[in-house]
């Protein structure tokens, strides 16, 4: 049971809202931004302070109302055990630049007995650098933070030691907040003022471009054919980004995040796309969000009425950035900026997948970890999007995760596991490591024959989406999963002994050519007879291209023949694989011939 003693409350008073959040901060997972509670007052401060196109002080009616909600929160954080010296109110642009500020935020602290912390533009601009970078497990390029009043600019490179670097000018702050803009936008009565504003934008925006002075990785990018990768982050960009999804060629999308959803920065400029998605469909009600074609999911009226002035900073960025190759839309804002940036190096690095899966992890992960390495016939033969250890530490991780489960669900747990199950929460992973790790996951318990018609669509809808990523990744999938099913079939306790000459399987892997010999195949095996036994050695692989020879070994005692047997059914079916009719269209894969070696295994002719 965690302890409330790691538990921060934190007030992000923004200018579209205010966001209430209760954040545990225990080790191992803090790196995750594990979230206890949060809430949401619709509170805009921005527009309380404009009437009739005139600037006023926050009125007494609003003050009363954050008042209130504020109140209700303080409550919500004893009834948690909240350390009092744990709970925090931050405030930023809207407050910033109420006329009234100093009043306001010394009713709240009278109300409230808790002192409003006022960011400095600049230090506002670096929590939403912060909280950007711990979106995903590593942020190299520019970054954008669109809030109501103010857009902030700056660039982030993650280094491999945990570390966050950005422009010495921290973050840019400019006045183009999705609110401020929108009120802009109205009150331009004709083309000619929307051209002129347009042109102030853009100018403002290369501008603070400039003064960015780019590291030299972030120039190369920027000077090649690449271009530099984008992240975005505040509602008004998170709301385009929930119009894009509902564009996606994967329909429906499968992973209902926002965080780590990516596209090409064609799409992203495409304002007139957006735009006819938003007058093609009605606006999502509450009560109606998600349910179909009636709206779109999670964007609200406020955020459709947005779209426009959202519209307008995005043709602006296409005019006054460099180049830029894709869109990554980040969820981190105030309140994973402020837990982030005070975290130590070395929690920060932690892959987020890893620290999810942590809790699940087996008595003999390290083994398993090996195992699963040994599978692999050379570290370059994976697809790129598994590079690092991150990915099949995971997968080692979680191969019990769902062993308690029904064998009717098993499957399907795994499938929706980053998605609507147990590692959804996990704040920093991005669309490709869910999709993959879930598929992976699903392999491990049966892969899709285990699944129920509905979640055969879920299923293939992730397929659809990796073999986007790239043609042989779904193979390699299925390929790894069925390698952990029979490696969880050989170890179902999760333990493999200390004691070398106790291990029941070892397992080595090699690209192996037409012309290679293989020694008891697993193939030849289960199709022989007595009479042909001996034609099972030194059987040559099907001509053809190379393929990947899995060499299984098994004690050669009565207990590696019980586990051997046990196995063939997992064994053949990572076999399976490898033959074309099991291809999903357009898939890239290999042959896979399985050696076995340290028994001799009777078939049911020759025990007869």
């Amino acid at each position: 049971m965690n302890s409330s003693q790691d538990y921060h409350a934190l007030v992000d008073m923004g200018s579209n809202g205010i966001r209430f959040s209760i954040t545990d901060l225990s080790p191992p997972k803090s790196r995750i931004l594990p979230t206890v509670y949060t809430d949401r007052a619709d509170i805009s401060l921005y527009d309380a302070q404009w009437s009739a196109g005139e600037k006023r002080p926050i009125p007494r009616t609003t003050i009363d109302r954050v008042i209130a909600s504020l109140r209700r929160f303080r409550l919500i954080c004893e009834d948690m055990h909240v350390p009092g010296s744990q709970i925090r109110i931050l405030a930023t642009e809207a407050t910033r630049q109420a006329l009234n500020s100093e009043e306001f935020r010394a009713e709240i602290r009278a109300a409230i007995g808790i002192e409003v912390e006022m960011l400095p533009k600049q230090e506002e601009g670096r929590v939403g650098a912060f909280g950007v970078a711990s979106s995903l497990s590593a942020v190299n390029g520019l970054v954008m933070d669109l809030g109501g009043g103010s857009t902030q600019l700056t660039w982030l490179l993650s280094t491999s030691g945990g570390e966050i670097q950005m422009s010495a000018k921290g973050s840019i702050s400019l006045p183009y907040g999705a609110a401020a803009l929108s009120r802009r936008l109205q009150e331009a009565s004709s083309q000619k003022e929307k051209d002129v504003l347009q042109k102030e934008i853009t100018t403002a925006l290369r501008d603070a471009v400039s003064e960015l002075d780019f590291p030299e990785v972030l120039k190369s990018a920027i000077d090649n054919s690449k271009g530099l990768s984008l992240y975005l982050s505040g509602g008004g960009f998170r709301g385009w980004g929930f119009v894009l999804m509902s564009q996606h060629p994967v329909s429906p999308y499968p992973i209902p995040l926002i965080n780590g959803f990516s596209v090409p920065v064609s799409e992203f400029h495409d304002t007139d796309a957006v735009k006819s998605a938003i007058n093609a469909r009605a606006v999502a009600s509450p009560d109606m969000a998600g349910r179909g074609s009636e709206g779109i999911f999670r964007v609200s009226e406020r955020r459709a009425s947005q779209v426009p002035a959202v519209a307008l900073l995005v043709s602006c960025l296409a005019d006054a950035l460099p180049a830029i190759d894709e869109v990554h839309f980040c969820q981190g804002g105030v309140r994973e900026g402020w837990h982030f940036s005070r975290m130590p190096s070395a929690t920060r690095v932690q892959h987020p997948l890893v620290v999810g899966t942590q809790q699940y992890a087996p008595t003999s992960t390290e083994k398993f970890l090996l195992l699963l390495k040994a599978s692999i016939p050379g570290p370059s033969s994976l697809p790129p999007l598994f590079a690092g250890a991150h990915m099949l530490r995971a997968v080692a991780q979680s191969l019990f995760a769902h062993a308690h489960l029904a064998r009717d669900l098993r499957a399907a747990a795994g499938i929706r596991s980053t998605t609507t199950g147990e590692l959804a929460s996990v704040h920093g992973a991005g669309h490709v490591d869910r999709a993959v790790l879930a598929y992976v996951l699903c392999e491990r318990w049966g892969g899709l024959r285990a699944l129920s018609p509905g979640d055969q669509s879920f299923h293939g809808r992730i397929e659809e989406f990796l073999r986007r990523e790239g043609a042989g990744v779904t193979w390699w999938c299925r390929y790894l999963g069925r390698v952990a099913s029979v490696i969880g079939g050989v170890y179902p306790g999760g333990v493999i002994p200390d004691r070398e000459e106790l291990e029941r399987m070892q397992i080595s892997a090699d690209w192996a050519d037409a012309d290679s010999s293989v020694g008891s195949s697993l193939s030849s095996l289960l199709g022989s007879k007595g009479k042909d036994k001996d034609k099972k050695h030194k059987k040559k692989a099907d001509s053809g291209s190379r393929f990947v020879k899995l060499t299984v070994r098994f004690p050669k005692n009565d207990a590696g023949r019980i586990w051997a047997e046990g196995s063939l059914k997992g064994l053949k079916a990572v076999e399976k694989v490898g033959k074309k009719k099991h291809w999903t269209p357009g898939e890239k894969g290999a042959k896979v011939v399985i050696e076995l070696e340290g028994i001799d295994l009777q078939t049911e002719d020759e025990q007869d």
